[in-house]
């Protein structure tokens, strides 16, 4: 039995409760009587809301649904659906003009553009990795990947490609900081003189990249770079084993990469309850206050992890500064949807659990905003919250009200808290100028979420037909009108120079190579950030940000006045012609099952909410909530318009499911799936485990779940597992 605690007439579990008062306000100066009984009036006030805001999703749904199922077998009329949409207060009138009224916005977001992490705040190995991902080694990353074309060579240092790596470093030199006349290749000595730096007596084509410096100005430990807003430090030392061997004893190159990292609430954990939530908040709390270390043993020895400190220099007239050490960090809450058992309402209902981590999340940061100096995340005075899965305008509208009854509690001024709006919900798609116009004066960032997106396309057409195979759902028009939408938009209401606009994540992360032909499109596209999956993936996109100047480029499509439109948006990705072959069929089936079981299965039995999944080429995917949705939706879609038949799903979930053990047999936590319906016995899903039943109800209950989402039945699968 949970124990619970009454606080303010909330029913709080004690587990939540010792960590609030005990933890979390310490040192705030927020006493616990002020933050229960101002939480719980917000409760008081918000849920309610929250709660009609979710019947309205449902209830345009069910209008969206028949208007569909009323035109089976016509034609689709695209103005006839548009007009429906805004006849029933779908699509929304655009407003007159506006920008932004957001204020106190760090650099790190709102002036310089560079990659973003996405972490799950869940895992404290994986959250401080990402903060010091601000730094990263361009050394590393070239060799350790297949960055240049081959995977890195078993056993120790090879010479050989470790000088292709120094070569491919120095071409980078070149191209962002030319010498005059001469090649960073051919360089023997960096030198700072009055002020200007000097190689090899040479100065820089552009002698104001030359930002400072580290140690003798006549033999600098370091030498500071600027290009595009992002640093780059040259490391010298002849005691290296790199530099000892270099004309300019260059030992490494240091990149400034991941300049915000998004710490993850939401899609990529599994928090079911208090205790799990604690276990996230904990994390922040650490994060926050700058205490957070892990320990671990790596290569037979033991590591312990702990937050990167700032890093010092002297500018080029030989006065210190620092530089942060860390990436600016986001906290992303949960949507609107789901609520969580850690506290009861009075009426004896779960609290909203997005309303519980904005009050909590804002809480914890306090830690950081009375910080004067040393170890800070907003230098400020802001707190960065990203809010997913929001459906329209007047959801915004409800994130902006519930963030400003946040403050009005803790005693903050009115927007301390920045929002980030994930466009990853259609109906924000096509509203999304009022979406930014709802929390202008708070909000720090806008992003395109392909996956979220798909999902929400095929739950939201459900019964116009059947859906495009996956990879030619990516090839339809409006793909290319909503990222483009959202990059004119931004601009549009003044974001450039002043917040993020953001683009998705690259999901293989042992994919280097691929990433850096392919991802340069979303700086050239005019997003100033982009997700990316891991530190060396930040290193490494960051490399973009020095080739494209995007404030050049967003400067550029403000004045040339593209504008996509929503009518784009609107075209549905339908299967044009049904001319697959049932190979053809199932492939796509077991593509889709493969990712579902291989996510699900580490989800519902270990509780890890994100996970690079092989797929059925054995190629490493990044899968969270998102990728499961789309591919539980895609199936369900094709259950619904009979293209497949629920035979041949579950055949091919029974399939999968023995491939998924297969690809996981090295992991000693993992428990298969197959073996217990293997035999002769087997009778259906029911006599399955808990994760293969979950699977199972993602497809064949996939229809009926709100927006198409995945978390009510995780949820309430795995809390059944943690029941025992």
């Amino acid at each position: 039995m949970t124990k619970r605690i009454d606080r303010a007439g909330l029913q709080v579990d004690a587990v939540l409760a010792r960590f609030v008062e005990d933890e979390a306000l310490a040192g705030t100066g927020i006493d616990a009587g002020t933050f229960w009984s101002g939480f719980a009036g917000l409760l008081a006030e918000f849920a309610p809301q929250n709660r009609a805001l979710l019947a309205r999703r449902d209830a345009l749904q069910a209008k969206i649904d028949a208007w569909h199922l009323a035109r089976r077998g016509q034609p689709h009329d695209h103005a006839a659906y548009k007009a429906f949409l805004t006849e029933i207060g779908y699509l929304l009138p655009e407003g007159p003009a506006f920008s932004i009224e957001t204020t106190n916005v760090d650099p790190e977001v709102a002036q310089v553009p560079g990659p973003q992490l996405v972490v799950p705040i869940t895992n404290a190995r994986y959250a401080l990795n990402a903060a010091n991902a601000r730094w990263g080694s361009l050394y590393d990353c070239l060799y350790g990947t297949d960055a240049m074309g081959s995977p890195p060579p078993p056993g120790g240092y090879e010479r050989g490609r470790g000088a292709r790596v120094i070569a491919r470093a120095r071409v980078f030199l070149d191209e962002a900081f030319p010498i005059a006349g001469a090649s960073h290749a051919d360089v023997r000595r960096y030198v700072v003189k009055e002020g200007a730096l000097l190689v090899d007596d040479l100065p820089l084509v552009d002698p104001a990249k030359f930002a400072g410096y580290r140690g003798n100005p006549k033999a600098p430990d370091a030498v500071l770079l600027r290009n595009n807003g992002l640093h780059v430090e040259l490391v010298f030392d002849r005691a290296h084993f790199i530099g000892a061997r270099d004309q300019a004893l260059l030992a490494d190159v240091q990149l400034e990469s991941a300049l915000t990292a998004i710490m993850d609430c939401e899609d990529s954990v599994a928090c079911v309850d208090a205790e799990d939530k604690v276990g996230a908040y904990r994390n922040w709390l650490g994060l926050m206050q700058g205490t957070l270390t892990e320990a671990f043993q790596k290569g037979g020895r033991r590591v312990e992890r702990r937050l990167a400190a700032d890093r010092a220099y002297l500018d080029p007239q030989g006065r210190p500064f620092a530089l942060k050490g860390r990436a600016l960090m986001w906290v992303r809450n949960v949507g609107h949807l789901m609520t969580n058992p850690a506290i009861l309402l009075p009426d004896g209902s779960e609290v909203p659990e997005g309303l519980m981590d904005a009050m909590l999340t804002v809480t914890i940061a306090l830690h950081d905003l009375k910080k004067t100096e040393g170890m800070r995340n907003s230098v400020l005075g802001s707190v960065y919250v990203v809010k997913p899965k929001m459906h329209g305008p007047e959801e915004v509208a409800f994130a902006d009200a519930v963030m400003a009854r946040v403050e009005e509690v803790l005693g903050l001024p009115a927007n301390t808290v920045k929002l980030g709006i994930m466009d990853e919900e259609r109906r924000t798609s096509v509203n999304l100028k009022e979406c930014i116009r709802a929390a202008k004066g708070r909000v720090a960032f806008i992003n395109t979420g392909f996956l979220d997106r798909t999902g929400d396309e095929i739950h939201t057409s459900m019964e116009a037909g059947a859906f495009s195979r996956k990879d030619f759902i990516k090839r339809k028009s409006w793909i290319t009108a909503y990222e483009n939408l959202n990059v004119d938009i931004g601009l549009e209401c003044g974001l450039s120079g002043r917040a993020q606009i953001g683009k998705g994540m690259w999901a293989m992360p042992d994919l280097m190579a691929a990433m850096l032909d392919e991802k340069i499109a979303h700086p050239r596209a005019g997003a100033n950030t982009a997700w990316v999956p891991s530190p060396t993936a930040a290193t490494l996109h960051a490399l973009h940000y020095h080739k494209v100047d995007v404030l050049g480029v967003q400067a550029r499509l403000a004045r040339g006045g593209r504008r996509a439109h929503v009518d784009g948006i609107l075209d549905i990705p339908l299967a044009s012609f049904r001319a697959w072959t049932a190979a053809q069929v199932m492939r796509e089936v077991e593509n889709n099952a493969q990712g579902i079981l291989g996510y699900v299965v580490r989800w519902i039995d270990q509780g890890i909410g994100c996970s690079k999944v092989p797929d059925v080429n054995d190629v490493g995917l990044m899968e969270d909530r998102a990728t499961c949705r789309i591919s539980a939706q895609h199936i369900a879609n094709w259950l619904h318009h009979g293209v497949v038949s629920e035979a041949e799903v579950m055949e091919a979930m029974r399939k999968m499911a023995a491939v998924v053990d297969r690809q996981n047999a090295g992991d000693p936590l993992y428990r298969p799936m197959a073996p217990a319906f293997q035999g002769a016995a087997f009778q259906g899903a029911a006599f399955q485990g808990a994760a293969f039943q979950a699977a199972c109800d993602l497809v064949f209950k996939g229809r009926e779940q709100p927006s198409g989402y995945t978390e009510p039945l995780l949820h309430a699968w795995r809390l059944r597992v943690k029941a025992g």
